[in-house]
């Protein structure tokens, strides 16, 4: 695949440079066959080439495509620059930008960038980190919004199941969800250090704390409203014990006997629907 970008690129007569950014730029992580190539092409012009299309068969066939900056319901952010993100029905995925040469700057703010083909030196030369996307050590401060947040949030899940408004009650629940893996995030930096990524969309988190998949994963049951409760509760007690752990590492303090009274307390509007 990487060969086929190279040829094409040089193929076309707008293209003047070619990088590649994201994680097949980031030295640090094995390679894998699910990996995207997320691809640049630096051109001198991107009219011809938004025009006449016929180039992007050289790829592969597509399965589907989408181009960002083309759409209406997700506005797009990328300014000059202009995207085509393409699933290939042999299993590669393609996300080629077309950036014109005035973008550059904005471009090489990129931290994880690789050079692959710059002829005329017109790309700034770096070794590619991922140290923006280190786990942050957090505040006191911080924590403790982050312990209000979930606490305060986790009342709207049983507001919703009181109600019988069991969509209401799941996307609460998501966003204690997104609270708990943030305090699963510094958990991670303080047992293994902060000088490390976890990954988009905290994808490597379980790898630095295997023994909290399994129990995480028992909490993310909708299907009925009797399992969303016990998917909240379980979430609930599963915050308040690693809070716990987090308290010790970090030496903050936290009003623990709040979970606790938050806990016991949802407990008994559950036992008041089942009545």
């Amino acid at each position: 695949m990487m060969q086929l970008i190279l040829e094409t690129a040089k193929s076309l007569p707008e293209v003047v440079a070619v990088a590649m950014n994201g994680s097949r730029a980031n030295p640090k992580l094995p390679k894998d066959a699910y990996q995207d190539f997320d691809i640049v092409y630096f051109v001198t012009d991107k009219e011809p080439l938004l025009a006449d299309r016929s180039w992007l068969r050289a790829f592969d066939e597509v399965l589907i495509m989408q181009t960002p900056e083309e759409m209406t319901l997700f506005p797009p952010s990328l300014g000059e620059r202009f995207t085509f993100l393409m699933q290939f029905t042999d299993g590669n995925r393609l996300d080629l930008m077309l950036c014109p040469l005035s973008a550059i700057p904005e471009w090489a703010e990129d931290p994880l960038v690789e050079v692959l083909y710059d002829p005329q030196h017109l790309l700034p030369q770096r070794v590619p980190t991922d140290e923006p996307f280190w786990l942050k050590q957090p505040t006191q401060a911080e924590i403790l919004d982050s312990w209000n947040e979930f606490w305060w949030l986790s009342l709207y899940v049983t507001k919703g199941l009181q109600r019988h408004e069991l969509v209401y009650a799941m996307d609460h629940h998501q966003s204690c969800v997104y609270e708990y893996l943030r305090l699963l995030e510094w958990l991670a930096g303080f047992r293994a250090g902060f000088q490390q990524s976890i990954g988009k969309h905290d994808k490597w988190l379980f790898h630095l704390l295997p023994e909290k998949e399994v129990d995480f994963a028992q909490c993310l049951s909708y299907r009925t409203e009797a399992e969303t409760w016990e998917s909240l509760l379980g979430l609930q007690r599963l915050f308040n014990r690693d809070m716990a752990e987090l308290a010790v590492l970090s030496g903050f303090d936290y009003p623990q006997a709040q979970g606790e009274a938050i806990i016991s307390y949802t407990l008994g509007l559950r036992g008041s629907i089942n009545e």
